[in-house]
């Protein structure tokens, strides 16, 4: 009597091939995020330029429309602070004998700004800081943190290569977990496979269906993975409402996407290297 076959267990494929790219998406999720928190930061970083006490009231107001409508100027970021203002700040933060009455104000008024990301670096700001200074008069200096961005931008190269280091290990770990686990769910039907190949069998014939469900598996497990992310970024979101202000959908979809294509991409060559394994053994070997 013959043995009864027994089914791959492709639940169980499913589920463990959806985890590893869980954690795989989870680490490019990381990254995505990782790059905009850091843009983020740049744009919180204050750019202040001090106007001469000797410019008019027209000096200010030419020079703040200019500013305004700069392009490397942050939307919605441009104030005024006046020398009154300023020693007011200073004195709420040092105390109302900060500067005792009498005394002259020291400060200058002041435009205070944010700059965009992308101009965000030491080259771009130094010149800005000295286009500004050329073409405006009134203006006494430009300040801003170049320590800070030195390291901003060090970091962010820093965490570029670490980042790409990472990766390259994800996808070796994800690929030797999937090929395993694929080979598992094969193992049962490894003497089917030989037995149609020892009575006439092509190879494409033995091959079609494995590989027609392995590409079925993938999708599975990619639109759960996905479907785990996208969890994992709701309760996110609950907890923390403002890292919706680092998501930008366009790459998260291209994540999803990619997850997708791999999922399917790793199963089906997984099964085919798995398929013509058994196709190449010796039945002794199969035991």
């Amino acid at each position: 009597m013959s043995e009864p076959r027994s089914q791959p267990n492709y639940g169980r494929s499913i589920v463990s091939v959806a985890l590893v790219l869980f954690l795989l998406g989870f680490f490019g999720l990381l990254l995505v995020q990782a790059r905009e928190l850091v843009a983020l930061l740049k744009e919180e970083i204050n750019l202040i330029v001090e106007v001469t006490d000797s410019a008019t009231e027209e000096d200010r107001e030419q020079l703040s429309k200019y500013l305004g409508k700069s392009p490397m100027v942050k939307d919605g970021s441009l104030r005024f602070i006046s020398k009154e203002e300023g020693i007011q700040l200073l004195r709420d933060d040092f105390g109302d004998d900060f500067l005792e009455a009498g005394l002259p104000n020291p400060l200058y008024d002041v435009f205070v700004f944010n700059v965009k990301a992308d101009y965000m670096n030491s080259d771009s700001l130094a010149a800005i800081r000295v286009s500004l200074k050329e073409q405006w008069a009134p203006i006494s200096d430009v300040y801003y943190q170049r320590g800070l961005i030195d390291t901003l931008s060090k970091n962010l190269k820093r965490i570029g290569w670490v980042s790409l280091g990472i990766s390259i290990f994800f996808v070796f770990v994800a690929f030797v977990l999937i090929h395993n686990t694929i080979r598992l769910a094969l193992y049962s039907n490894r003497f089917l496979i030989k037995t149609q190949e020892l009575v006439g069998a092509s190879w494409e014939f033995i091959s079609k269906p494995f590989l027609r469900r392995s590409i079925i598996n993938g999708l599975l497990s990619g639109l759960l993975g996905i479907a785990l992310l996208n969890g994992l970024l709701w309760l996110a979101e609950q907890e923390i409402p403002e890292l919706k202000q680092l998501h930008r959908w366009p790459d998260i979809l291209a994540l999803f996407a990619v997850l997708l294509c791999a999922g399917v991409l790793i199963t089906l060559s997984s099964t085919y290297y798995v398929v013509n394994k058994y196709l190449k053994m010796r039945v002794d070997d199969l035991y």
